[in-house]
């Protein structure tokens, strides 16, 4: 008969080398000293670390060490998280620790992957999974599902409530942030998460979990970048929304379910308004509020685009109308068109009917186009197309300047009469000198080009301030307002002009 000491050997371990030792520590020494003197405490001293050194050798066996390593260094899949939430979930009666799923979207990958290519955005991919794995314990799980996704397995613990997934979802997101060095450019990343605690998962299977955070994911990736959400069972509904996307999205552009929404632009050297651009909001009656880059693949895949440029021309020229019988000084509003659109030979006649049904001049509207458009093929029937447009007096907006490659040659060959510098140069301007620097190239080229310029994507009231020191002319994003319903312009725009002829106040109140 064989016997084990294994399960003896490993309450040795527990019994003389946990952390709960420790706080004797100091009373033995005292203890020591006040029995046998300094010569007792130097024994002490040398004996402590001999003991415990030995006592852990008695902890794991070297395979199970070698193990544990080995499962540590390599990758996680799907399947390792799905594991680890059902062992959490069967252990949880025995315990009374109750596991949690996190899942970490990189937001705006796809642009990332375009800009600096495959090679780079691997590069990407694998020092954000490195930083994630920082933040969290050795016990917790991460792995890799999609191109720019990674599900958390939180190791059970005795109390996961919502203040804590909170706190662990703002580390990852501050470890994610902080600056990347990819091919001498810095780039700056943010990361939408969303979570569920296994208490308010549906069902208590790793499936229902998993499902539940990413219904959480969902509903943050509806925000802006960055954004956190917990689970609650009102999302279920919300993302179980069927892939009838390609069934509903023409009636919603007929119904005037699909609007313009619209995001302030501003001078940098007056504060004034210099513009409106119109951005398409899916008003959905059980959804709510819906992003383009949910519903605008089943826009193109059901070749749609036209008829939605038709539908956002319309409300940005109606609402340019109500602002100005309003007796708001509105200078323009600009409307993104799609390259199918442009390379239509009508484009230009219908534009000018449009115009002429508002009563407008054509110095109102700014059509925005995508670098890819200017840096694609030479397109002779769109360059005609800008450029008549521009000589009637519409402005050219050249949309995510710096994310392609426009030569100088096609930008003055598509009359373009501003860039819009990308949101990605604009990131941490206040604070990163290369970011700095590539602004300030950019806008030299512009005035040396004689364009104007607008950065996008303004989140700060200090980078709209060293965007202002730098010499852009505009400014958009967050840090001047959010994309906002017509109706919701109007006290908008009442306010900031309010704001503009207040008469400077200094000193201070008395009394």
């Amino acid at each position: 008969m064989r016997i084990s000491f294994g399960p003896a050997r490993q309450a040795f371990s527990d019994l003389f080398t946990g952390s709960h030792t420790y706080v004797f520590v100091p009373a033995l020494t005292l203890g020591s000293f006040w029995l046998g003197g300094e010569a007792a405490l130097v024994g002490v001293s040398l004996l402590l670390p001999v003991f415990f050194a030995a006592a852990s050798g008695f902890s794991e066996r070297p395979n199970e060490k070698q193990t544990r390593q080995d499962d540590f260094s390599r990758p996680a899949s799907h399947e390792d998280v799905c594991q680890a939430l059902e062992t959490a979930f069967s252990a949880a009666p025995r315990t009374g620790r109750t596991p949690a799923c996190l899942i970490v979207q990189l937001d705006d990958f796809d642009v990332l992957r375009k800009r600096f290519g495959l090679r780079a955005s691997e590069d990407i991919l694998c020092q954000s999974n490195n930083r994630v794995r920082t933040v969290l314990r050795d016990r917790d799980i991460v792995a890799q599902v999609e191109k720019a996704r990674f599900v958390i397995a939180l190791a059970p613990v005795q109390r996961a409530d919502l203040e804590a997934l909170l706190q662990i979802s703002g580390r990852i997101q501050s470890a994610i942030a902080e600056p990347l060095l990819i091919d001498a450019a810095t780039i700056y990343l943010s990361a939408s998460i969303g979570f569920c605690i296994a208490g308010d998962a549906p069902e208590k299977t790793s499936e229902s979990l998993l499902e539940a955070a990413d219904d959480a994911l969902a509903e943050a990736r509806l925000n802006a970048n960055g954004a956190i959400r917990a689970y609650s069972h009102e999302m279920r509904n919300k993302a179980r929304f069927p892939n009838v996307m390609s069934d509903n999205v023409e009636c919603a552009l007929e119904n005037g379910q699909i609007q313009a929404w619209f995001q302030p632009q501003l001078s940098t050297d007056t504060g004034r308004i210099t513009g409106f651009e119109a951005l398409a909001r899916w008003c959905h009656p059980e959804r709510g509020v819906i992003s383009p880059t949910d519903f605008l693949p089943a826009i193109e895949n059901s070749g749609l685009s036209e008829r939605l440029n038709e539908v956002m021309l319309f409300h940005a020229l109606t609402a340019l109308k109500s602002w100005d019988e309003a007796e708001l000084n509105i200078p323009s509003v600009a409307v993104n068109f799609s390259s199918q659109e442009l390379r239509n030979p009508k484009f230009v006649d219908k534009i000018k009917w449009e115009l002429d049904r508002f009563d407008l001049a054509p110095e109102r509207l700014s059509v925005e186009i995508l670098e890819t458009v200017v840096a694609g093929p030479g397109d002779d029937t769109v360059s005609r197309n800008l450029t008549t447009l521009a000589n009637l007096g519409c402005g050219i907006d050249l949309d995510d300047f710096g994310t392609g490659h426009a030569s100088i040659l096609n930008i003055r060959r598509f009359a373009v009469g501003r860039i819009k510098i990308d949101r990605s140069f604009i990131t941490h301007v206040d604070k990163d000198q290369s970011q700095q620097r590539m602004v300030s190239a950019i806008l030299s080229l512009a005035e040396r080009l004689e364009l104007e310029t607008l950065a996008e994507g303004v989140e700060t009231i200090g980078e709209h301030a060293m965007l202002s020191q730098l010499g852009c002319s505009h400014v958009q994003g967050f840090a001047v307002a959010r994309p906002m319903s017509f109706e919701d312009s109007l006290p908008w725009i009442e306010r900031q002009l309010a704001k503009l002829s207040a008469p400077p106040r200094f000193g201070r109140y008395i009394g």
